[in-house]
């Protein structure tokens, strides 16, 4: 299992790239493991306003559908066209072709609550 060291991580098994004023955001390799083949993802609109901790989209896998919680709360700039075809590539590549929505952060301080790799990482082993 991959726990990049750029990335900051959710209990919600959520990942963030902070890259300026945007979070780029996916689920965790973990995450997609725990739900194995992924068949489908839905995703808010460009422009759409994510709060924190609040329900943005949903990841249907074969045992069952997953909710996505917004690790940052802020605007939708961009979402990942191509999982709507190809969802699998969460699975593939979670990480990087793998990412969901780009987000501009309203709040960068929201940044704080979340996790270091080291500790997601610890976090998951003991959840297991």
């Amino acid at each position: 299992m991959e726990f990049p060291d750029e990335l900051k991580y959710s209990k919600e098994h959520v990942w963030v790239r902070v890259e300026g004023d945007r979070a780029v955001i996916g689920i965790s390799d973990y995450a997609q493991e725990e739900l194995g083949t992924i068949r489908g993802i839905e995703l808010p609109s460009v422009g759409d306003e994510l709060e924190q901790d609040d329900s943005f989209g949903s990841v249907e896998a074969r045992k069952t559908i997953a909710d996505l919680y917004a690790p940052v709360s802020g605007a939708v700039l961009e979402v990942n066209e191509e999982l709507a075809d190809s969802p699998g590539v969460v699975n593939d590549d979670p990480y990087d072709s793998g990412w969901m929505v780009v987000v501009e952060m309203k709040y960068p301080e929201e940044l704080k609550s979340l996790m270091s790799p080291g500790d997601y990482e610890e976090y998951v082993e003991t959840s297991e």
